[in-house]
């Protein structure tokens, strides 16, 4: 019993990071359109998220092995609500961006420190079931901070206090969980190369994957302004993105098991490169249409990521598998960092569609090298299982290993 009651604290502190955490992109986005930011500033604030994202992967394990699970978990957050609430305390776009490292940091490290602590608790009986309710938890949360922001006010001091609120209450179910932490497992070596060596293919495919979700998740709300959404209806479309993600785990995770996943990798880009050219060319003034695009979008491009890992897998040994997943993880940080401030920049000298056009050059660019990959070297005959991964940590790895080699 004290082991459930440990998870579901675990995981209410999920739900209630993505919440704030969640919730802050795409109203910064909101607020600096409010406070007049130009839409490279906004971009920039994406792309400071996902670089506080990348100190956190690399600096939480090491955190966590000098003081603890429990007060680590404290710093991180405590930092993360400091950053939140610092928003309408100082109206100026660079400290936003700080600010938002501040936010960045805060998620790598407290999901590093839950994930570092399920590793630790789980058992291989109650593995399965375990991580099944994780990633269903981790999506939920994440679907329901992007509706969040329906109900938020752009560029106002209540706002960031209700997410600055939830990132504080992140702390509550850790700090009244009787179960012992556990002892602080071995950070795992961050070898970017690995995910090369490999499969480049692999290590392309998640750059994309990161090109197409952190340009959409930090500067959709950009786009939906631009085309004339309500702040209602902008949070309808992110969600909606994340509902189709959500959606195709399952079929695509058939297929990647049963073809070539090269073949997988390449057709679902080539459903985004049509999703993009839809979105891009189509009447922006029709909201179906828009919601519509927006679900096909999330749809062909939120597996990406997973398949792509699960090919890397298909060549790597059982003890490469963590630092592996670290990896991948590293080129999806990488490719997340430079996507928002690029696809602003972007939209500030063509347009709106010019997102969607900069998401379909990437898809356009991973056919054209998984059909070069395909005649280079032959596909594996025995595959590990397709698992969806998560975008959480470094540690990620761990969870997820004994998963990729279950038959």
């Amino acid at each position: 019993m004290r082991l459930i009651i440990s998870f579901a604290a675990l995981y209410l502190s999920v739900v209630l990071l993505q919440l704030s955490n969640g919730g802050l992109g795409p109203l910064d986005a909101l607020s600096g359109f409010e406070l007049s930011f130009t839409t490279e500033q906004i971009g920039l604030l994406g792309s400071a998220h996902f670089i506080g994202f990348f100190i956190g992967c690399w600096w939480a394990p090491r955190l966590m092995g000098t003081v603890g699970h429990s007060r680590a978990f404290a710093a991180f957050t405590a930092t993360g609500a400091i950053g939140i609430l610092a928003h309408m305390l100082f109206i100026d776009a660079y400290l936003w961006a700080i600010f938002r490292m501040a936010s960045g940091l805060c998620v790598a490290g407290c999901y590093t420190i839950v994930e570092a602590w399920l590793q630790a608790k789980v058992k291989n009986e109650n593995r399965g079931r375990m991580m099944g309710i994780y990633r269903v938890v981790d999506i939920s949360g994440s679907l329901a901070a992007q509706l969040l922001i329906s109900v938020l006010s752009p560029a106002n001091y209540v706002s960031y206090n209700i997410l600055a609120l939830l990132c504080c209450a992140t702390l509550i179910p850790i700090a009244l969980t009787k179960v012992r932490q556990p002892q602080t497992p071995k950070a795992p070596r961050l070898r970017p190369m690995l995910a090369i060596e490999r499969s480049p293919l692999a290590a392309a495919g998640v750059v994309v994957a990161a090109l197409s979700s952190a340009s959409f998740r930090m500067v959709g709300p950009i786009y939906g302004t631009e085309v004339g959404l309500s702040i209602d209806q902008i949070a309808i479309f992110l969600a909606i993105f994340v509902l189709g993600g959500a959606l195709s785990q399952y079929p695509v995770g058939w297929l990647a098991d049963r073809y070539d996943r090269r073949w997988v990798l390449i057709w679902l880009s080539v459903a985004a490169i049509f999703s993009c050219l839809l979105t891009a060319y189509m009447p922006s003034t029709n909201s179906v249409i828009i919601m519509t695009n927006a679900a096909f979008f999330g749809l062909t491009t939120f597996p990406i990521y997973s398949v792509a890992a699960a090919h890397a897998h298909d060549f790597a040994s059982s003890d490469e598998r963590v630092e592996l997943s670290a990896a991948l993880m590293f080129f999806f940080a990488i490719g997340a960092i430079a996507a928002p401030y690029t696809a602003s920049e972007l939209i500030e000298a063509f347009g709106p569609s010019a997102l969607f056009l900069l998401i379909g050059a990437g898809h356009v660019t991973l056919v054209i090298y998984g059909l070069y990959r395909m005649g280079v070297r032959p596909t594996v005959q025995e595959k590990t299982p397709y698992v969806y991964s998560p975008r959480t940590s470094f540690t990620i790895g761990r969870l997820l290993k004994r998963s990729r080699e279950e038959k």
